[in-house]
């Protein structure tokens, strides 16, 4: 049987140039894959020339990745089908352990405080201050010394049990993947690299054997226009398949089958073993990586989303931030009521001045606290607390909830990617039918 199909395609007078079909298709299919891959997440801006007031989003002629232009959209997305079910900031925030974090803050500000004391009493009434005996001054900072741990733990206690109110996770995430959009790509390549290479060497397996049957099609229907019509239709399965096997099925399905080889270490690798029935769960390659991209996974929410300094800006200068000035003001307007402070403020200033002088300390005192927030020693011990806690929540996450990390990435233009293939199948369809089947025909 064999033998004569053999003969059959020998004896075409066409036979080299099919002979090339399965693997030109081959080759093709992984290098649009490839292109299609990268355009999903290159460039991180918008490469081209820009077109103002264009519909449907448009930015003009060009190209930015898919995932970058649409950060704050897919963040969204992760954020309400799976982070939103790994627990609430409350909680993450407690896990942290805000009585050391005060005590921290209390240690950085009260090194420089009376610089900032200084500083705020010359920015408001410098000629008050710089007249003030020498002896008061010292009083006030030693009252201020005295209240700014009582102070700061109480603050960061309230501000803990009031995160919730203070803090919106899902505008916190957005509004941190929109501002670094680089950062939701580099998520998206450590979460999903070995799901991305794997739609990419697929391709070519997928792209040989769409080209054997290519073959025999052109055998069967000795047409040139079938050359591209199908090399199209290849390339866009090729980009479908592949896709859907990275994600599907979402969860485990067992199959049986005939076990007649086993897994050693070290050559050979297999060796037989008595004829018996197995079974071997199908389930989507990004799914069964859950324990392994878990941790990876985690890592990045705990180092760069659900950070502490992330939280305490967007309390400090979020949309909430005047909720949180108000709460700070019910810790700090007390240091300004002990009679040495109030008295000598009040009288040398007028109550206009002092008025402004408390809007000025919650500013500064703003500024103060957000500069040892940003220690990244203290992030990173903050992280590593709260790191198992994440890493054990998205391993328990059902696969339909878990496939959610990555899906949203391909899934918010994959019929655009599909289209891709099947565009580009034509273009290398054509210029295969151009370069090898002309020249050998004649024609």
């Amino acid at each position: 049987m064999f033998s004569s199909i053999w003969q059959v395609l020998t004896a075409h007078p066409e036979f080299l140039a099919m002979l090339t079909i399965p693997f030109v298709t081959a080759f093709v299919t992984w290098a649009h894959v490839w292109m299609a891959l990268k355009m999903l997440f290159y460039p991180i801006k918008f490469w081209g020339i820009k077109i103002p007031n264009l519909p449907f989003g448009w930015q003009g002629i060009g190209w930015q990745g898919i995932v970058p232009r649409k950060a704050g959209k897919i963040s969204g997305v992760i954020v309400d089908q799976t982070l939103s079910k790994l627990g609430s900031l409350d909680e993450f925030f407690k896990a942290m352990e805000p009585e050391e974090m005060a005590d921290f803050i209390t240690k950085t500000v009260d090194a420089n405080l009376e610089h900032l004391i200084d500083e705020i009493m010359n920015e408001r009434s410098a000629s008050l201050w710089s007249n003030l005996p020498y002896a008061l001054k010292r009083r006030i900072y030693a009252h201020a010394h005295e209240q700014l741990p009582i102070i700061m733990r109480e603050l960061v206690v309230d501000l803990t049990h009031n995160v919730e109110d203070l803090v919106d996770m899902r505008q916190m995430i957005v509004r941190t993947m929109e501002n670094d959009r680089r950062l939701m790509v580099n998520m998206f390549l450590k979460v999903g690299q070995k799901e991305i290479n794997f739609i990419w060497h697929i391709s070519a397996l997928i792209g040989f054997v769409f080209g054997i049957v290519q073959m025999f099609i052109y055998l069967l229907v000795p047409q040139h226009w079938t050359v591209p019509f199908f090399a199209a239709i290849w390339g866009f399965l090729t980009n479908w398949i592949a896709i859907w096997m990275v994600f599907n099925p979402v969860e485990p399905v067992p199959v049986k089958y005939l076990r007649l080889f086993k897994k050693v270490k070290g050559f050979p690798f297999v060796v037989p073993v008595i004829p018996r029935m197995g079974t071997y769960y199908w389930q989507g390659g990004f799914m069964k990586r859950q324990p392994e991209v878990s941790e990876v996974f985690a890592g990045i929410v705990v180092q760069e989303l659900v950070t502490l300094e992330n939280i305490m800006n967007e309390m400090m200068y979020g949309y909430k931030a005047a909720e949180t000035r108000n709460l700070m003001k019910r810790h700090l307007y007390g240091v300004l009521e002990s009679p040495v402070v109030s008295t000598t403020l009040r009288v040398g200033l007028g109550r206009r001045e002092f008025g402004q002088l408390k809007n000025t300390i919650i500013d500064k005192s703003i500024d103060a606290t957000m500069v040892p927030i940003r220690d990244p020693g203290l992030n990173e011990s903050r992280a590593s607390k709260i790191y198992g806690l994440f890493c054990e929540r998205i391993k328990a996450l059902t696969p339909r909830e878990f496939q959610n990390l990555l899906r949203p990435a391909f899934r918010e233009d994959e019929t655009t990617l599909i289209i891709l293939g099947g565009v580009t199948g034509f273009l290398a369809g054509w210029l295969h039918l151009i370069l090898v089947f002309f020249p050998i025909s004649g024609g």
